[in-house]
């Protein structure tokens, strides 16, 4: 769509108050513009710009916005270097042609283009030049624009939030209880050595033994042989030790299994079992001796064959959940979670179905209420055509990003995945498309909670604060900005509160891609990706390289970046995720020897 010849781009004030201004922004025919001296006619690289000199009161628009997006800036005053907070409300109207379904991924776009990190205007006069010179030249389909700039309270700008990759780069992690809990958990079913936590970080041996003594005290970290530690269990005492799993009859045979790479993803899969026991073996493999910088000698034990598994029934399907002993995010460490996914599918030969259950990063449509994912929120894998329309995939998998010079573009190197089986994502869709009239996954998530509270557990997997629900956009080096929430539109069906929605489409993995907004948002727009996680392609592999047909990833949204960080919305997120895997197995078929 070229722009006419005889548009012109006409900025005029609305309205000024105390605190507040408000300015429109349109598209004109030069026909309808006169010249009566109180307008000022751009020139030059503004050939086409108009800026009325006086404001008018009188334009309000014969119909309502049809978008709206705000979000909020932190202003830096030079004399005194204080922080003032400022909401920036844009409404959108659009050309009549442009069809209903195309105006949230114009204002998208618009929206992102206008921040993108690059060009974003750090002043006033920026901001609106950049608006104008858009509108004109890259998004003809906007007919209008309002903006209403609003001073806040003072207040310190937010602190971006940061990926579990980001958040160990060029910074000391400190020693807490808390840490070392991590990576005890991590590593979950595999013991770890005092050694070993010390080693992760650089701390000193005798302040984590100091740690590790106060999470034995608390009941949460038992001691093992060969100087090893372990997560206190749920249910510890009913947990059983074995060199190898027992002889199960058929009919006890589990047909389903739940796969979990997070401590808490594990305890909410398992609340949504019946009739629970839980087999873990462990085996230790002694390493050669290593000296130490100070002389002494280390000698250290892998625990790399460790497995957890615990068997229950949903309704009349056998379920096996495991957990993924994982210690970091390391190619390393996924290839080992195929291996032992592997052993899983080796150990239980009448899995037909298998699900991938825990939390992830959601990715956040800024204009349109609908597809806006949000803490809390299910993403369930779902086929998605690529921008070729070649082929169907519900996971992506993103090694290698490069930059052509020439044209600036990204290409992505990529893998992707589809179960051939596609009986589990039906069944997602047919609760998706029931949720305004029946929201089953709400009852088992309650039920849920109940069954853990009564436990005594580190995690709280109760739902936290709405407020917390914080929405940032990063616009270069450290500096971010504050995107409210999407509204709903006239005629949209409101969230129920405190309810979380279920979405389908593609889940998305890489390092390379998550770490960045810029890129993140690119490949979640080429890849139609609604989540991302920590890189679980070698799972997916090993389940397809095993012949299981049928398969589905399932994200709790617990962040907007890839749900690695341990944050408040992690345990809630998980037993999401969880609540909505058992409605979906309560949808399939009873098994035939059942």
């Amino acid at each position: 769509m070229e722009e006419s010849p005889a548009d012109q781009i006409v900025m005029t004030p609305k309205c000024k108050t105390a605190n507040s201004t408000t300015l429109i922004i349109e598209r004109k025919s030069k026909a309808t513009l006169n010249g009566d001296g109180t307008m000022h006619v751009a020139g030059g690289d503004h050939k086409g710009i108009v800026i009325n000199k006086t404001a008018q009161s009188d334009l309000v628009c014969d119909i309502p916005a049809q978008l709206s997006l705000e979000f909020r800036v932190f202003l830096v005053n030079a004399q005194t270097g204080n922080h003032t907070q400022e909401s920036r409300l844009l409404q959108f109207w659009f050309i009549s042609s442009l069809p209903d379904w195309q105006q949230p991924q114009v204002a998208q776009e618009f929206f992102k283009e206008l921040v993108s990190p690059q060009e974003f205007p750090r002043d006033y006069v920026g901001f609106i030049k950049k608006l104008m010179k858009l509108m004109q030249h890259r998004y003809p389909s906007i007919r209008r624009l309002e903006i209403e700039l609003r001073q806040l309270e003072s207040a310190a700008p937010p602190t971006r939030p940061l990926s579990a990759d980001e958040s160990i780069l060029g910074q000391q992690v400190e020693l807490t209880e808390e840490k070392v809990l991590e990576l005890i958990e991590s590593s979950y079913p595999n013991p770890i050595t005092l050694q070993d936590i010390a080693n992760s970080h650089g701390w000193e041996v005798e302040l984590v033994a100091s740690c590790i003594d106060q999470l034995q005290t608390k009941g949460l970290v038992k001691a093992l042989e060969h100087g090893a530690y372990t997560r206190v269990g749920q249910a510890d005492s009913e947990i059983q030790i074995v060199k190898q799993m027992p002889t199960m009859v058929s009919a006890k045979q589990p047909t389903i299994a739940v796969i979990t790479a997070q401590y808490c993803e594990k305890i909410a899969v398992d609340a949504m079992l019946e009739n629970k026991e839980t087999f873990v073996r462990y085996t230790t493999v002694g390493l050669p001796a290593v000296q130490l910088p100070d002389g002494t000698f280390y000698k250290p034990t892998r625990f790399g064959e460790s497995n957890v598994y615990t068997l229950g029934n949903i309704g009349a399907h056998r379920i096996v959940s495991t957990k993924l002993p994982s210690v970091g995010h390391t190619r390393e460490a996924m290839t080992a979670a195929g291996n032992t996914t592997t052993r899983l599918l080796g150990t239980f030969q009448k899995v037909d179905y298998v699900f991938l259950v825990g939390v992830g990063g959601g990715v956040p449509h800024y204009t349109d209420y609908s597809k806006h994912v949000r803490l809390g929120d299910v993403v369930v894998s779902h086929p998605n055509n690529n921008s070729n329309g070649k082929k169907k995939y519900v996971y992506t998998y993103c090694g290698y990003v490069r930059c052509n010079e020439a044209d600036g573009d990204f290409e992505f190197e990529t893998k992707e995945y589809c179960p051939s089986n596609l009986v589990l994502q039906s069944i997602a869709a047919q609760l998706k498309s029931q949720e305004e009239e029946s929201v089953p996954w709400m009852q088992y998530l309650n039920e849920g909670l109940k069954g853990i509270t009564s436990s005594e557990h580190e995690h709280d997997f109760s739902r936290p604060d709405s407020e917390s629900d914080k929405l940032f956009m990063s616009i270069g080096e450290r500096d971010v900005i504050e995107v409210a929430h999407p509204s709903p539109a006239e005629g949209v069906t409101k969230r129920q509160e405190g309810c979380p929605r279920i979405h389908l489409g593609s889940i998305a993995s890489g390092r390379k891609v998550a770490r960045e907004d810029m890129l993140r948002q690119m490949f979640s727009a080429k890849y139609g990706a609604l989540a991302y996680d920590c890189e679980f392609d070698a799972v997916i592999e090993s389940v397809q390289g095993n012949c299981r047909d049928s398969f589905a990833v399932l994200r709790g949204i617990a962040d907007y970046k890839d749900g690695a960080r341990r944050s408040e919305w992690q345990p809630y997120a998980a037993l999401a995720a969880a609540s909505v895997m058992k409605a979906m197995i309560c949808g399939l078929d009873a098994p035939s020897d059942a």
